[in-house]
């Protein structure tokens, strides 16, 4: 339960300072023998702020669960 917890803080705090993730897809239009067509195509991927808090705060609870049951 620890370890899930620290996870959970972790990409928490990830989330809130990183509010969007961009990558790139390869994607093959058309294969005429020799020659191939390929378009890159850019992605975004975003979060909201609360989203980022509400992993965090659901760390710390698991956090505080794992510890006070095992006392």
């Amino acid at each position: 339960m620890k370890l899930i917890g620290i996870l959970l803080i972790v990409i928490g705090i990830l989330m809130i300072i990183m509010k969007e993730v961009n990558f790139t897809t390869k994607k093959e239009v058309a294969d005429l023998g020799p020659v191939e067509i390929k378009k890159k195509e850019q992605h975004t991927l975003s979060w909201p702020l609360y989203a980022g808090i509400g992993i965090a705060a659901c760390g710390v609870v698991v956090l505080a669960a794992g510890s006070r049951k095992t006392s």
